[in-house]
């Protein structure tokens, strides 16, 4: 049994031989990562807010986290408490009957919300439903996620405004009434906007005999202010890693959770070794009877210290900010979609697809903004050429206008390729970002000045975060993978 073979090999397993020395590579790595604790982040659709360290290190507790998932229930009534209590919260918020915790991600969520559907139909002997309905302006998960269940997608035209073509949307629910599935739906839209006909949709699509699955990607507008079971959703999906807390982004921690209405109850996923739902209940989507269940504290906690009237009150931030910030930018980009009063709802979308009239592209807007300090927003979705922006209710006012005046800035350096000022392929945005190697050089060929490159607002100067990396060549990255790592020989 002892191994005769050489291993990690690697320099960075053989380069560290103290802890201080282990400390100090650990901090280098986190050093290149701009996070919220330099600035805002402001993806759009992926709520990057606050994750409070009191909601935090609950996580870290054995009693907790060392659990078996089929440890008997009667051993783990702590345990149960948490989820049960999380239960009747989040039926509180939506407005629905049950939960479950099974689903690890919001893109599990949809595809179990979608079974637990069919298995609905199958009840009632009209198995052969298998026709879902999904907007244009849909998150790219839903179709995807009706695929896998086995469903045809028809996709329904959205107007002018990005909103739902309600008469698209009777003629194609009275096509197919026969075979009428599901509508997959976001509210507020992904255009980041309330739609107005939401409750006439979910009508239209019950008097068709179908159900719908409403995604909750953007709960976080709708919280205390309304819920899907009062718009008349049957089942929604539910990003406990974004409304309600849980980190976001690098692949976890995921929970995605659905809650049904009275009538799907029965249908919510069941598991083979802990008794969750009834005999009707779909089998297991997860391993686990309720998924990455050690990381439900954090959401416990969340909504345990905001109370209804806290997350009420986050909502309306939320919805504020966002329009605070489309208020200050809507003068120099142009907002894609707003509402019939002028207003979006927790995000919008900034048009910038006319600067490639001057070869301006979109993705130069996103790099130039890290010599702002700032993590770009969502970048081409769900519209080509365009920056999603998402503020939260996390940011305050100064922060929101130290991020709006480094849009306005870049807009003004876009301008001024525009006039012809300076040249259209060698100037400070298609050669951003600046890294401190570049600025600092000896030589300096550029045809702007290191000041213009590094420290373009007076803020800087104080709070000015290196991107670690310049520019790189993203169509060859594309089509090529390069690797830092060993070549795969080496492992041989």
């Amino acid at each position: 049994m002892i191994r005769t073979s050489s291993y990690l090999t690697h320099p960075v397993f053989n380069s560290y031989h103290s802890e201080h020395e282990m400390l100090r590579y650990i901090k280098s790595l986190e050093a290149k990562d701009l996070s919220l604790c330099h600035s805002m982040i402001p993806l759009g659709s992926c709520t990057m807010k606050l994750n409070a360290t009191t909601e935090m290190v609950p996580v870290t507790w054995a009693r907790f986290g060392r659990l078996h998932p089929f440890a008997p229930v009667d051993q783990v009534s702590g345990y149960m408490q948490l989820i049960n209590e999380l239960n009747d919260w989040l039926c509180e918020i939506t407005g629905f009957a049950k939960m479950s915790f099974q689903p690890n991600s919001g893109a599990q969520g949809e595809y179990t919300g979608l079974m637990v559907i069919r298995a609905y139909h199958e009840s009632r002997g009209e198995g052969h439903r298998n026709v879902c309905l999904i907007p244009a302006s849909a998150h790219g998960t839903n179709p995807a996620s009706a695929s896998m269940a086995g469903l045809k997608v028809v996709v329904v035209k959205t107007d002018d405004k990005g909103n739902i073509d309600v008469e698209d949307l009777k003629a194609k629910a009275a096509e197919h009434a026969a075979n009428l599935n599901s509508l997959m739906v976001t509210y507020p839209s992904t255009h980041g906007v309330f739609e107005e006909s939401i409750i006439e949709i979910c009508n239209i699509i019950h008097e068709n005999g179908g159900q719908v699955y409403m995604d909750g990607a953007n709960m976080n507008a709708q919280v205390g202010l309304t819920c899907p079971g009062f718009i008349g959703a049957d089942v929604c999906h539910l990003n406990l890693h974004k409304t309600f807390c849980i980190p976001h982004g690098g692949g976890g921690p995921g929970m995605g959770p659905i809650g049904v209405a009275e009538h799907l109850v029965p249908f919510l996923p069941n598991h083979a070794v802990v008794n969750v739902s009834s005999e009707q209940g779909i089998t297991a989507v997860s391993a686990a009877p309720f998924g990455s269940a050690s990381i439900l504290l954090i959401s416990h906690a969340y909504i345990a210290l905001m109370g209804a009237e806290g997350l009420t009150e986050a909502t309306k931030t939320a919805i504020l900010n966002a329009n605070y910030i489309k208020a200050r930018l809507e003068q120099h980009y142009p907002v894609l979609y707003a509402g019939a009063n002028g207003r979006c709802a927790h995000e919008m979308i900034l048009d910038c697809r006319a600067f490639k009239n001057v070869g301006i592209e979109v993705a130069d807007i996103a790099k130039r903004l890290m010599d702002y300090g700032f993590h770009a927003p969502t970048v081409s979705f769900p519209v080509a050429g365009t920056l999603m922006i998402e503020p939260t209710e996390s940011e305050s006012k100064a922060e929101l206008d130290r991020f709006c005046d480094a849009l306005i800035a870049i807009r003004q350096e876009i301008a001024a390729v525009e006039a012809g000022e300076v040249d259209q392929k060698n100037n400070v945005l298609k050669n951003a970002p600046h890294t401190a190697a570049v600025v600092s050089a000896d030589e300096w060929d550029r045809p702007y000045s290191r000041q213009l490159a590094a420290y373009p607002l007076p803020y800087l100067k104080v709070n000015k975060f290196w991107p670690s990396v310049g520019r790189v060549n993203e169509s060859q990255g594309d089509r090529m993978l390069i690797c830092s790592c060993p070549p795969v020989e080496a492992y041989a």
